[in-house]
C-alpha cells in the first residue's frame, strides 16, 4: 500500500521511509511543500503521515485540503504535544495522532491497524438505516432526504456501530474498541472530538439531535 510522508525533518522522513519499506509498504516523501496537493493526487496514497509544523502552511491546512478531496486515513506525527494540538488535528479530519519522539514499532502497529480497519471494513458492501437516515458504508456517506455528507473512516466506524445498535446506547469503551481496536495510546479526548466533528456535519442536514448522549452510559441513534 502507498503511504505519503509529509514531514520536513529529513532524518525523520528517511527513517520512516526505511522502516515502511522494510514492512513492504510503498512510502513516498514530499519534496515540494508548495505542491503537496499535486503530489498527493498524483500518488493517490492509501494513508498519509502528516507533520503539523511545515514550511509555508502547517499540517492543519494540508489536512483540510486533503479532506476536501479524499477520505484517505490521515495520521498526524508531531512534537507538539499540547492536548489542543491533538484536538485540532481531529477536528481537521485526522484519524490518529502520534507524538514525537515516537517508538517506530508502535508507529508501524498503528499504521497497520488503521489500514486494516479502513480497507477491510470498506470491502463490505452494505447499507444501514436508522431514524430515516441511510448509511452507505461502501461510499462512506450518510444520506437524509435529498442531502448527504461525506464521512472520514473514523466517522464511518462510529456511525456504523451506532446504526447496528440503533435504539440502544453504545458505551464509549465499545466505540473506542471499534474505531481504534484498543484504548491503549488513545487520549480521552479523541472520541469526544470525533463525535463533536460528526455532530457538526449532521447539523448541515438539520440532524442536530440525531446522536443522543447519556452521561456515563454512551451514545445512541434512533431513540
Amino acid at each position: 500500500m502507498k503511504i505519503l510522508i509529509i514531514e520536513d525533518d529529513q532524518v525523520i522522513a528517511d527513517a520512516l521511509k526505511a522502516e515502511l519499506n522494510r514492512w513492504q509498504f510503498e512510502p513516498s516523501i514530499i519534496k515540494d511543500f508548495n505542491n503537496i496537493i499535486e503530489e498527493f493526487e498524483l500518488l493517490n496514497p492509501q494513508l498519509v503521515l502528516l507533520d503539523i509544523t511545515l514550511p509555508s502552511f502547517n499540517g492543519y491546512h494540508w489536512c483540510q485540503q486533503i479532506r476536501q478531496r479524499s477520505n484517505v486515513p490521515i495520521i498526524f506525527i508531531s512534537s507538539r504535544t499540547d492536548s489542543m494540538d491533538q484536538v485540532m488535528a481531529m477536528q481537521m479530519g485526522a484519524d490518529d495522532f502520534i507524538e514525537k519522539p515516537f517508538n517506530m514499532s508502535v508507529t508501524i502497529s498503528k499504521i497497520q491497524a488503521l489500514l486494516r480497519r479502513t480497507y477491510d471494513f470498506v470491502q463490505v458492501k452494505n447499507e444501514l438505516t436508522a431514524a430515516g437516515c441511510r448509511l452507505a458504508v461502501d461510499e462512506a456517506r450518510l444520506y437524509y432526504n435529498d442531502q448527504h455528507i461525506n464521512l472520514t473512516h473514523t466517522e464511518l466506524q462510529i456511525l456504523s456501530m451506532l446504526f447496528k445498535h440503533h435504539g440502544q446506547f453504545v458505551s464509549r469503551h465499545a466505540l473506542i474498541e471499534k474505531c481504534w481496536e484498543s484504548e491503549h495510546f488513545i487520549d480521552d479526548n479523541t472520541l469526544a472530538v470525533n463525535m463533536t466533528r460528526l455532530r457538526k456535519k449532521l447539523q448541515l442536514m438539520s440532524l442536530d439531535n440525531f446522536i443522543k448522549t447519556k452521561k456515563n452510559i454512551g451514545y445512541a441513534v434512533g431513540l
